[in-house]
C-alpha cells in the first residue's frame, strides 16, 4: 500500500493541541467541553505536576485511533501525543501503512506526563473515562493499541502483548488490534524486528479490510 502523504505532513507542527482536525465534526461542541475538562482534571496527583494534560492529535473522523499508555516529557511540554522519539516512529509506521493525517487518531490512556515516566495504573483508572468518551465521539473503525498497560485496559483478558501484537482481536462490535510500544524499537533489535513485522501485518489487514 503505498503512502498517500510524506512523512513530514505528520509533523507535529501540523496539530493544534486536542482539536482534531478536518472539517464536518458533528460532535465538535461536546469534544471541546471534554477537552476543557481533562485540562481542568485534578482527580489525582499527577494533574498537580504536569505542564499540560495531552489529548489528542488526528482527524474528525479517525479510521484507526492509536492508544498509548501515557505522556512523556515532550508529550508535557508541548500538550501533543506521540512527538518525541516514540512518536516519530509511530508516525513512520503510519506512513507505512498509507494512512493520512486524516486517517488517524493518536491519544493515551494517562493525560498527564507520570513522574519519571513511570506508569501509574491508580492514574490510569482515573483517566479511563476521559478515553472511554473521547472514543465514543471519534468512533474508529479500528483501535491499535500500542503497549503492555494500553492493551490491559482495553482488553484485560489478552494474553501477554508478546503474544498477542500482530493479531487482530474482536472488541465489542469492533477490533482491537494490538502493537508493541514504538519505544521498545529504540531499546532492542529484536523488539525492532517484530514491530516492523507487525506493521507489515497490520498493512495487510487495512488493505483487506479497506472501506
Amino acid at each position: 500500500m503505498n503512502a498517500r502523504r510524506p512523512a513530514e505532513k505528520l509533523s507535529p507542527d501540523a496539530w493544534t493541541p486536542g482539536e482534531p482536525v478536518g472539517d464536518g465534526f458533528p460532535d465538535r461542541r461536546r469534544w471541546e467541553a471534554l477537552s476543557e475538562e481533562i485540562r481542568a482534571c485534578r482527580k489525582c496527583p499527577l494533574g498537580a505536576v504536569r505542564q499540560h494534560a495531552v489529548i489528542y492529535r488526528g482527524g474528525v473522523a479517525p479510521r484507526v485511533v492509536f492508544v498509548g499508555e501515557a505522556p512523556g516529557a515532550e508529550e508535557d511540554r508541548t500538550g501533543v501525543p506521540f512527538v518525541g522519539r516514540s512518536g516519530r516512529e509511530l508516525d513512520r509506521a503510519i506512513v507505512r501503512l498509507g494512512l493520512s493525517a486524516e486517517d488517524v487518531g493518536v491519544l493515551n490512556l494517562l493525560k498527564c506526563r507520570p513522574p519519571s515516566n513511570r506508569f501509574d495504573r491508580w492514574a490510569a483508572g482515573t483517566c479511563r473515562p476521559y478515553l472511554d468518551r473521547q472514543l465514543e465521539l471519534l468512533r474508529p473503525r479500528l483501535l491499535v493499541t500500542l503497549g503492555a498497560h494500553a492493551l490491559r485496559a482495553l482488553d484485560p483478558n489478552a494474553p501477554p502483548i508478546l503474544k498477542t501484537a500482530g493479531q487482530p482481536r474482536a472488541l465489542g462490535h469492533g477490533v482491537l488490534f494490538p502493537l508493541l510500544h514504538p519505544a521498545a524499537t529504540l531499546r532492542s533489535r529484536a523488539m525492532r524486528r517484530r514491530w516492523d513485522e507487525d506493521v507489515g501485518t497490520l498493512a495487510a489487514y487495512l488493505a483487506a479490510h479497506a472501506p
